[in-house]
């Protein structure tokens, strides 16, 4: 049997509310600043939501998509692009020199082009199916973003989307891992994106009171852990990282930011929406990532929360990390991007993850902002309202899922040798 190939991350990139690149992005979060805001997009006065966390003031502007291709993207297409492109530029891998055959992109979506739809429906019921576009369907399929990035850079490797809402870009960074572990791929570029901050998108997480309403104080309404959470916010975004063997890495001198350790997933099994409020499926997620990881729990030192600032989440993940972790669960730093960045639906656990590296890359925890009121089912260390150093070691980064789906993702920092 062919041994195990170890597998790290050389290469990262951003499109978050806070930043339109990684720099700018982990800048504002490290100094705890909201990204959400008032909608602009369009009109969202008749919303018991009027806010959000959107991307702003974005523009695709590389020289590797003309306008022409451009015009055939939608939004979440092109933030996947941005943070790829990024992300390779930051591997200083040259693709001249790879073979092509052997580097896979595997980019998660939880909705995909729900913005196309909304339009084309709207030209359907106007103006009758003669004049629906023909790049509706090829624009709106979640999958759409990972063949575009290997249409732009010439991957010919596995290429598909990870779709288990916002789990997504969790699962896509499991699958690519495992395709290097076994030694099927020695590149995969892989992370998660989306964008459906649009009517019909605010409209479906209103109707299910999923979303925070404190719309007169739009950078305090996402709260994770705070008693006085009354939902979350819709955030938008992508983040796109490039793995490797490290066989591969040290072939060409890659300079290495993490080493991935492991990996869990679990389904709840309780409901289509809501958590299983005993916390079991997030706790058998970790569980099962500490054992593929090979460490004990004892040796996490920074739990990066899907913390969404739902009453319902929040308060089952807590009770999952207890489960995990027993009394030592007290002693772990615990805090929650969300916080700034809003939830980024199916993009959340790739960006969450990416987050995760660098701070244990720059020995700095974000801080979980907006924490004022204590819950005392939500009684962990949550980082509350100021970033704090830290010498971290070993990570865990927790994606959780409409459908039960709950993903754990375990990294080190990278020493080297």
């Amino acid at each position: 049997m062919k041994e195990k190939q170890e597998v790290v991350i050389t290469g990262m990139g951003l499109v978050t509310p806070i930043g339109n690149d990684l720099p700018t992005s982990w800048k504002n979060l490290i100094e705890g600043k909201s990204g959400c805001g008032p909608i602009t997009d369009f009109d969202a006065s008749s919303f018991p939501t009027r806010i959000a966390a959107e991307v702003k003031n974005f523009n695709l502007d590389i020289d590797i998509v003309d306008k022409k291709t451009l015009k055939r993207m939608d939004r979440f297409v092109q933030f996947a692009i941005s943070a790829a492109y990024e992300a390779i530029k930051d591997s200083n891998i040259s693709l001249d020199n790879e073979d092509r055959d052997r580097i896979g992109v595997i980019i998660g979506a939880g909705i995909g082009g729900l913005r196309i739809i909304e339009q084309q429906h709207f030209q359907l019921v106007k103006s009758g199916p003669s004049r629906v576009s023909p790049l509706l369907i090829p624009m709106l399929i979640p999958d759409m973003a990972a063949g575009q990035v290997a249409i732009i850079f010439g991957l010919k490797g596995p290429n598909f989307a990870t779709v288990s809402a916002c789990a997504s870009g969790a699962h896509a960074i499991a699958v690519a891992c495992e395709l290097l572990r076994t030694g099927k791929m020695d590149v995969v570029i892989a992370g998660g994106t989306e964008s459906c901050i649009t009517p019909l998108g605010l409209a479906g997480f209103c109707s299910m009171k999923a979303l925070s309403e404190r719309n007169d104080q739009p950078e305090k309404a996402s709260r994770p852990f705070d008693a006085t959470r009354d939902g979350f916010v819709m955030g938008e975004g992508s983040g796109i990282i490039v793995m490797e063997t490290m066989e591969h890495a040290k072939a060409r001198n890659a300079r290495i930011y993490a080493k991935m350790l492991g990996y869990g997933m679990s389904c709840d099994a309780y409901h289509i929406t809501a958590p299983d409020p005993t916390g079991f499926g997030p706790h058998l997620c970790m569980k099962y990532a500490i054992e593929d990881a090979g460490i004990k729990p004892e040796q996490v030192s920074y739990i990066n929360a899907h913390g969404t600032s739902t009453p319902l989440n929040d308060k089952s993940e807590t009770a999952a990390i207890k489960k995990v972790f027993g009394d030592y669960a007290y002693k772990i730093p615990v805090s929650s991007n969300k916080s700034m960045i809003g939830h980024l639906l199916g993009a959340a656990g790739a960006v969450e993850f990416i987050n995760t590296i660098l701070s244990m890359h720059y020995g700095i925890i974000p801080p979980t902002i907006n924490y004022e009121v204590a819950d005392p089912e939500c009684d962990l260390d949550y980082v509350p309202n100021v970033a704090r150093k830290a010498d971290i070691e070993i990570s865990i980064s927790n994606s959780f899922g409409f459908g039960g789906h709950n993903i754990c993702l375990c990294v080190q920092k990278y020493r080297g040798e």
